[in-house]
């Protein structure tokens, strides 16, 4: 439910803006704090979450589960037979032979793809098109930055590398989101940006956990966005995601900002790992078009 503006708010706009950007951290903190309630677009994921945690299900159960929603398995076909992961050239025609191809992870990659871009398209979104378009532009570059570096530094899962990619900033998607339901938040971007800025790591991890994801995952979102020394050994998937997005412009890219000067230690990092760009565009590609 949307929370209006009165007309005594009109009046006194900086009061109303400071009480309706502390309301949506303490309703969202009341949320968290709890049983989490998430839009309805959710539901395809939290469905699959019990089945993709079950270490007894076999790939046949689990590729029976999957197909009972429509949308995530046509994207993993379309995913399974794109160039990226189809080098041999040979086309698949059913679900259980994708996921076997493409891996566990896979279908929650594409399910939180899913997710993402239905909460972009969201009601109200519109008002924070440019921002949301950007966002969603830097999680898939992510995505693609990890699933290379950990494919080729690491001994790293590198599907389970895109989806930690993926969803690295699922926390600020979540909270455009719950900005679209505050008057005076909403035709302010700026405002949400300095918020998004200042929480969207800490209620990313909340959401994540209450999404079931694996703990490897979940703790490699933690200070990503926080510079710190270039890892010289992609050593585990907290640097593959701290790495790739760097590699994609860190917050400043995708939030639009201009950075005061270049770090020292972003230009040791492209150095090191700036000549995987050609893969990562290319692997990106290909995601915009299977996640389209």
């Amino acid at each position: 439910m949307k929370i209006a503006s009165t007309p005594d708010d009109h009046d006194k706009k900086g009061d109303a803006l400071k009480s309706q950007r502390f309301q949506m951290l303490a309703d969202i903190a009341k949320e968290l704090s709890g049983e989490v309630v998430f839009p309805t677009y959710f539901d395809a994921v939290l469905r699959l979450r019990k089945i993709l945690n079950d270490p007894d299900l076999s790939m046949a159960d689990i590729a029976h589960a999957v197909a009972v929603e429509p949308l995530i398995s046509a994207k993993l076909l379309q995913l399974a037979n794109s160039a990226a992961f189809n080098a041999g050239g040979k086309q698949l025609v059913d679900l259980k032979s994708a996921i076997t191809r493409l891996g566990l992870n896979s279908v929650r990659t594409t399910a939180l793809s899913i997710v993402m871009t239905q909460l972009m398209r969201a009601k109200g979104m519109a008002d924070f098109s440019e921002l949301t378009h950007s966002l969603w532009e830097h999680s898939i570059t992510t995505a693609a930055a990890a699933n290379i570096v950990a494919r080729k530094l690491s001994r790293q899962n590198p599907e389970e590398a895109m989806l930690a990619g993926l969803i690295h900033d699922l926390g600020a998607f979540y909270m455009l989101y719950r900005a679209t339901q505050y008057d005076e938040l909403l035709h302010r971007p700026d405002t949400v940006k300095y918020l998004i800025i200042q929480w969207h790591e800490s209620i990313g991890v909340s959401l994540l956990n209450a999404l079931g994801l694996p703990e490897e995952i979940v703790e490699s979102t933690i200070d990503h966005d926080h510079m710190r020394p270039t890892p010289t050994t992609i050593r585990n998937l907290s640097d593959i995601v701290y790495v790739a997005n760097m590699l994609s412009g860190g917050h400043f890219e995708w939030l639009m900002q201009d950075q005061p000067e270049i770090p020292a230690e972003m230009n040791i990092l492209e150095e090191k790992y700036g000549h995987l760009r050609p893969e990562i565009d290319a692997l990106a590609a290909e995601m915009r078009s299977s996640f389209a």
